[in-house]
C-alpha cells in the first residue's frame, strides 16, 4: 500500500506516522515537565539558600506533572470535569 493507506487487517492501529509523532510528543512532555522543575528548583535553592532540596522536590515535581500529562494524552486518565 504505496499510498500510505492501512490494510483491513489492521484498522485500529495507528499509521506508522502517527505513532511516531504521538511518541515524540510524549517523550517531549516528559522533559518539558523535568525541565520546568528542574528549573523552578534551582532558583528556589538560590534564593532561599537550601541546595540540593528544592532542586530535588521539584525535579520530582516536575517529572510527575509530565507523566501526568502524556498519560492524560494517551488517554489513560481522564481531566477532571468541574
Amino acid at each position: 500500500m504505496a499510498n500510505g493507506t492501512r490494510g483491513k487487517d489492521n484498522r485500529n492501529d495507528p499509521p506508522d506516522d502517527e505513532a511516531a509523532l504521538s511518541a515524540r510528543l510524549q517523550r517531549l512532555g516528559n522533559r518539558l515537565g523535568v525541565l520546568v522543575g528542574a528549573v523552578i528548583g534551582w532558583l528556589l535553592d538560590r534564593w532561599l539558600g537550601i541546595s540540593p532540596w528544592g532542586l530535588i522536590v521539584f525535579l520530582l515535581l516536575g517529572f510527575a506533572a509530565g507523566v501526568l500529562n502524556v498519560m492524560r494524552a494517551a488517554g489513560v486518565v481522564r481531566d477532571r470535569q468541574l
